[in-house]
């Protein structure tokens, strides 16, 4: 038994007391926070798409110290607090925007008025991965720096892992009938930041500041 608890936490990195991997921490994205490729995209989102960039990206809703979504990640430190009903996602560089993972059993918000910037999460536990499911979105955030767009039927699913202690991986499964041919998928790798998320705020010039 005790053999099979070491394997379990050097898969895992730690487990917590409800023998879950223990997500907490402050990491980091490794390598680009852009997407690795371009999304199957229907005909009107890529020419949604393509107007983002022929105008310079003016309307990136990020310089208007609007929230980033879900799917758009900064190359600033993000903090994970675990509970076991619970888990919040903290965001150092998009000001103000937090996330919360219920995994008291609860079902979604259908309620949701307007649609909202990150939309209502519900997670739970499929082995030692963290299932996350989103819906409820507007279609006014970006999937990433270049303007990518999605509507507000966006539907993504997370599922946050453990593979070794050094690294946290986050497979998003992104569903969008109105914007995409077919589910998109691609996967992210963090590592630990090795510091605290620090304060930081918008200005009246609509730039992030650290203090």
């Amino acid at each position: 038994m005790r053999s099979i608890l070491f394997v379990l936490v050097c898969a895992a990195g730690s487990l917590t007391a409800q023998s879950v991997p223990d997500l907490s921490g402050v990491w980091i994205v490794r390598g680009s926070t852009s997407l690795p490729g371009d999304p199957p995209y229907r005909p009107e989102a890529l020419k949604l798409w393509q107007q983002r960039k022929a105008n310079l990206s003016k309307d990136d809703p990020a310089a208007y110290c609007l929230p980033n979504g879900v799917v758009r990640m900064t190359s600033l430190p993000y903090k994970i607090v675990q509970t076991p009903q619970l888990v919040v996602l903290l965001s150092e560089g998009n000001t103000h925007s937090f996330r919360r993972f219920f995994l008291d059993g609860r079902a979604h918000n259908l309620d949701l008025e307007p649609n909202s910037w990150t939309g209502d999460s519900i997670g739970k536990w499929e082995g030692e991965a963290l299932v996350v499911d989103t819906i409820g979105f507007n279609d006014r955030t970006w999937l990433d720096d270049t303007g990518k767009p999605h509507s507000d039927e966006l539907h993504v699913i997370e599922r946050y892992r453990r593979p070794d202690p050094g690294r946290l991986e986050i497979q998003y499964t992104i569903e969008d009938p109105k914007f995409l041919t077919r589910p998109y998928t691609f996967t992210r790798t963090f590592v630990p930041a090795n510091r605290e998320i620090q304060e930081r705020f918008c200005t009246e010039q609509n730039h992030l500041v650290g203090k």
